[in-house]
């Protein structure tokens, strides 16, 4: 898939150290922005599903599940696990925009899994502070989905939690997997 803001893949046109991403990026938005027309959207989705996802570059979620621009809500993080933040966003979702399914989306080879929470007291070490949260990371991809889903399940601040599911996505096949709660 290539974006009017992707980078070229071939070394002879890959990024140099003079290149500014960002700067390529605002002009994409520019030429978007010349072609855009307002399609009168609600915020509210209009599948009434929230998406929780792995920030990880090879996911193209609209792609992968067929959504369209106003379908859902997207909320990603390192390694798509709910935190206190994705359990904010997901109770402004169901609250106050409507939504009333959730759908949970960890994949393979998750960066995630090859970290510990080692890496809050190296950071400690370089910064001389230690971060107030927790890296989350995992061994387990399908342990770390339940565990998601159970967040999920048993935060008392979510309205609507019987519609929770949990996915794992194969970054080489594009295919979902569902993980069983249990």
């Amino acid at each position: 898939m290539t974006t009017s803001a992707a980078v070229p893949t071939g070394s002879e046109d890959a990024i140099t150290d003079g290149d500014n991403v960002t700067d390529r990026l605002v002009e994409a938005n520019r030429r978007y922005a010349a072609a855009f027309t307002d399609p009168g959207m609600d915020a509210r989705p209009v599948l009434r599903v929230a998406v929780v996802a792995c920030m990880d570059a090879r996911l193209d979620l609209h792609a992968a599940l067929g959504l369209e621009l106003g379908d859902c809500h997207t909320i990603r993080n390192a390694g798509g696990v709910v935190t206190d933040d994705v359990i904010r966003s997901l109770t402004i979702s169901q609250r106050k925009l409507g939504t009333r399914s959730v759908v949970l989306i960890h994949h393979t080879g998750c960066g995630l899994e090859s970290l510990t929470e080692d890496f809050r007291t190296e950071l400690e070490m370089e910064v001389g502070q230690r971060p107030a949260w927790a890296v989350e990371s995992f061994r387990d991809v399908d342990q770390d989905v339940r565990q998601s889903m159970q967040r999920v399940r048993t935060s008392p601040f979510l309205m609507h939690t019987d519609d929770v599911r949990g996915f794992v996505f194969d970054v080489k096949t594009g295919l979902l997997r569902e993980v069983d709660p249990a």
